[in-house]
């Protein structure tokens, strides 16, 4: 039985590292955010507003509630360079029930540490 909100794993990519640190910052100091794992750069190939682009990005995974998501979601379209950033939320179907648990805790707006 759970007794914590659904967690999500929320993905966006940054164009550079110090732009992935302040907003991974930013999200754990709002408790939007349990944890941001930033990733090595990595190369985005896509296709925007009709031409081929080719960009190294900074991925970030993010560790959140489903109950946080909004405010998280509107946190990172203010911090985000990108007119149309990535953000997908991911449903955490299983996990380690104490890290899920932790993920609630930590994220939860009565949290104090």
């Amino acid at each position: 039985m759970q007794e914590y909100p659904p967690s999500l794993l929320v993905l966006t990519n940054l164009p550079d590292e110090a732009g992935a640190h302040a907003l991974a910052t930013a999200l754990i100091e709002a408790k939007l955010a349990a944890c941001v794992n930033i990733l090595a750069p990595c190369r985005s190939v896509y296709r925007w507003q009709g031409r081929i682009e080719d960009a190294t990005e900074v991925p970030l995974l993010i560790k959140t509630t489903a109950e946080r998501y909004p405010a998280l979601e509107a946190a990172i379209r203010a911090q985000h360079p990108y007119e149309l950033p990535e953000i997908i939320a991911v449903p955490v179907d299983r996990g380690l029930p104490d890290y899920l648990a932790w993920v609630a805790a930590t994220t939860s707006t009565n949290f104090s540490e």
